[in-house]
């Protein structure tokens, strides 16, 4: 109502405010009524913008190239920039009267196109689509070092590119020497697989043959061992069985030896016991039988005597008519017996 507006601005825009050409208020997050049919407010945004950006190039060697990527900047100096471009915001306070705050992303892509361009007119097309990371680099320098961002009061934040890439053309025929330059490394890799197969196994082969020589040299060793062990335990039974055969010797020996002296003390006593009973017979030429008889029953003993005397019973039988024995004497003589 007649004229008088209330605008508030967010922390993120820097507003100027212009009261009859000259500059009344500034800065950011401002709220206040102004006087619309004399005022003029300009409205520069602070925050940070990314700028999507596409566009193509020409490689050194005359290669086309797409490139892909997005640089992200603020404005530091809302004053400079709107002293250059029109910021100013038309009397309902929520719009531009000018096209300018749209062209400035357009600036800056064009700015990076150009510095692009310079730096791949020295880069082939293989060398390019592998440039990525240098290209930002050299590109963040140039913009910084740029005038042109500097008299606009912008700071470039980052850059970075997404792809490069070749025309679909262009790209095919990359795509089929790579395609045949793998598929050559694929043979020489089957080549190469097929060789170390063929060597694998032959040392397997080898160390087959050689485990079964060293096998059969066990074998042999074992043989050997077991023929000495033989050899050692029979030259052992046959020195046992010399010593047996010695010891049944010399026992032999022994054995004649002893028959031979027993032979010649049996001789020996039987010609002493000879000469004795001869000598004996000698004396006892001229006795009485009768007398000798009694002296060789001076030692016997009662059972003897009794013998001899039915011995000499028995002797005169035909002189004796009856004889009776005793049931005592019998039982004595059968206990003595006992």
């Amino acid at each position: 109502m007649f004229g008088i507006r209330f605008i508030k601005i967010q922390p993120t825009t820097y507003l100027l405010q212009y009261q009859k050409g000259k500059l009344k208020r500034e800065g950011r997050g401002l709220a206040f009524f102004y006087f619309a049919p004399t005022t003029s407010l300009v409205a520069v945004p602070m925050e940070s913008v990314d700028v999507p950006f596409i566009f193509n190039q020409v490689t050194s060697d005359f290669q086309a190239i797409s490139i892909q990527g997005q640089v992200t900047y603020r404005v530091i100096d809302a004053k400079v920039l709107s002293q250059l471009l029109n910021f100013t915001l038309d009397r309902t306070g929520s719009n531009y009267i000018s096209d300018d705050p749209e062209k400035l992303p357009q600036r800056l892509i064009n700015l990076i196109q150009v510095l692009m361009q310079n730096e791949l007119g020295h880069l082939s097309l293989r060398d390019a689509l592998q440039a990525a990371e240098s290209l930002v680099d050299k590109i963040v320098q140039g913009l910084n070092t740029s005038k042109e961002i500097t008299a606009l009061g912008l700071e470039i934040l980052g850059l970075s590119i997404v792809s490069i890439k070749p025309t679909p053309e262009t790209s095919r025929a990359l795509e089929a020497e790579v395609r045949e330059q793998l598929l050559k490394e694929a043979d020489q890799a089957i080549y190469a697989r097929r060789n170390a197969a063929v060597e694998q196994e032959r040392a397997i082969k080898e160390n087959e043959l050689q485990t079964e020589i060293a096998v059969e040299n066990k074998k042999r060793q074992v043989r050997e061992a077991q023929m000495e062990a033989e050899r050692a335990v029979k030259e052992k039974e046959r020195l046992i069985n010399d010593e047996e055969m010695t010891g049944k010797i010399s026992l032999e020996k022994r054995k004649k030896e002893l028959v031979a002296l027993a032979t010649e003390n049996l001789k020996s006593e039987a010609d002493a016991k000879a000469y004795s009973l001869t000598v004996t017979m000698q004396a006892l030429a001229g006795v009485d039988p009768k007398v000798l008889q009694a002296l060789a029953s001076m030692d016997m003993n009662p059972s003897q005597l009794v013998a001899l005397a039915f011995r000499d019973l028995a002797d005169s039988a035909e002189k004796i008519g009856q004889l009776n024995v005793s049931p005592e004497l019998l039982s004595e003589l059968l206990q003595q017996r006992q």
